[in-house]
């Protein structure tokens, strides 16, 4: 991996971690403000969306329109599944399970199927990268609290192996897509914005809960306003720069550095909101600057 595709990908760490910073400060509105924050992204981006196709420089097919949908399939996918897994099994058991499934998947199935050839420094750079964000996910217990039991235990395994291989199935899908169907990072995840938009739109008048979904979402348009605004802008950012990247890197080492923006998040909780164990992050954070040494040398 180069240095300017590294540089990419760390810069959209960066823009991941503040954007998730904004999107805590939001609960208990789950679906409804990914979809205020959806629909807003794919607001912003339709005249860029416009330009593009107006000028000709980037057709609009039926072949983009296809797999933007079925990208946005697996993006919202991932964030019900994320939610509903925070909601049934311990957070400490989910997050870094699937925040650390994500990416091996990805590898696994980039080298056996797909005919990537990274070399052996950058695959072992790879799953250290994944091995210092498994430290820096590690939830060290107090004194007095009790274990996670084994059904816990047994559920965040499940939840986060799931919401991993969701992970897996859109970075895949999306290095894919913009290698091979769509030449504009940009023009496909401003289509694919769209169809998240809509189909989140849909379930919001469909499924049950509309009602209460309903009123939440309008809350967040008066209440949220600037972490709606910041999380629509930052979030397009973060991973239009990881498009990028993958048509110039392996997805198999995309995937595990852009896990770093965990490595990033802690830190700023830690900065802001004076979240503990900071040595133990420290630590998991020389171990994924070390990894991604090993990829950029690679």
């Amino acid at each position: 991996m180069t240095f300017s595709v590294l540089g990419l990908v760390l810069i959209a760490s960066v823009a991941h971690a503040v954007w998730n910073l904004a999107a805590k400060s939001v609960s208990g509105k789950g679906y409804s403000f990914v979809l205020a924050y959806h629909g807003l992204s794919a607001v912003l981006l339709a005249p860029v969306a416009i330009v593009l196709i107006a000028t000709g420089d980037q057709p609009l097919n039926w072949a983009l329109v296809g797999a933007a949908v079925l990208s946005a399939v697996f993006h919202i996918a991932y964030s019900v599944s994320l939610q509903a897994g925070y909601d049934h099994a311990p957070l400490g058991v989910v997050y870094p399970t699937a925040r650390g499934t994500g990416p091996v998947v990805t590898i696994i199935i980039a080298v056996t199927f797909l005919g990537e050839r990274p070399t052996l420094a950058e695959v072992a750079g790879a799953f250290i990268v994944i091995a210092g964000i498994a430290v820096v996910t590690v939830r060290p217990r107090a004194g007095g609290e009790s274990p996670t039991s084994g059904s816990g235990l047994r559920r965040g395994l499940a939840w986060g192996g799931l919401i991993g291989a969701f992970i897996a199935c859109y970075t895949l899908w999306d290095d894919f897509a913009v290698n091979h169907i769509s030449d504009s990072p940009l023009l496909y995840f401003a289509v694919s914005e769209a169809c998240v938009g809509l189909l989140m739109a849909a379930g919001i008048v469909a499924l049950p809960g509309g009602m209460t979904r309903r009123a939440d979402f309008r809350t967040i348009l008066t209440d949220h306003k600037r972490a709606l605004v910041t999380v629509a802008i930052l979030s397009p950012v973060a991973y239009v720069l990881v498009l990028f990247a993958m048509q110039r890197a392996p997805v198999a080492l995309v995937a595990p550095v852009r896990e770093t923006s965990i490595i990033i998040g802690t830190l700023l909780a830690w900065w802001f909101f004076g979240e503990k164990n900071i040595a133990l992050k420290i630590v998991g954070a020389c171990v994924v600057v070390a990894g991604i040494g090993l990829i950029a040398l690679g």
